[in-house]
């Protein structure tokens, strides 16, 4: 059965508060196989023999919005997705090493053609971006929280294509965890 992996926005963060032993139970009410979470921060990884991840998203959604009253988007990705991502090289080793923080953003959709130019004029001396697919790449040359770009700002140039960031780390962490199974 494959394997996915399902990345929530704004789960445990702002007061939303979700336990993810209650998470994982709603999961598995909805029909999904093998129910795990990983970090407390909105990373569930399911097993279905669904194959239409945008449905499978909008039933997440829905049950999401339910049952905690707010809606929930929910970026999905395969196990092989995610490892493509975890490989992909947007910036050169010496930026990465360099940076104080390396983001992956996984978006709902592929935002519009002139979304890459729209990235370039919000990019600073601290932050620079590189759109690849559905994934948008964000290096940080200052901690994360010290970032000029501002949420409003980067939602403006993605055109409003919902996503939510995770930290490279945490990719690749699930990587080696999930990764060739």
């Amino acid at each position: 059965m494959p394997r996915y992996i399902a990345f929530l926005r704004a789960v445990n963060v702002g007061g939303r508060i979700v336990k993810m032993d209650e998470l994982r139970r709603e999961f598995a009410a909805l029909g999904f196989a093998n129910v795990e979470t990983f970090i407390a921060s909105g990373n569930v990884i399911f097993e279905t023999k669904a194959a239409d991840t945008e449905k499978l998203a909008q039933k997440i959604e829905t049950h999401l919005a339910q049952w905690l009253g707010y809606a929930v988007e929910t970026m999905i990705r395969s196990v092989a997705e995610l490892e493509a991502v975890a490989n992909y090289q947007p910036f050169s080793a010496a930026d990465i090493a360099a940076a104080q923080a390396f983001h992956v953003v996984f978006l709902a959709t592929v935002p519009p053609a002139d979304t890459p130019e729209k990235l370039q004029a919000v990019s600073t001396p601290v932050d620079d971006f590189h759109l690849h697919g559905r994934e948008l790449y964000w290096l940080c040359r200052a901690k994360f929280n010290e970032s000029q770009v501002k949420p409003a700002q980067l939602d403006k140039a993605l055109s409003k294509v919902p996503g939510t960031a995770r930290s490279i780390t945490t990719v690749k962490k699930l990587v080696a965890k999930y990764g060739g199974k």
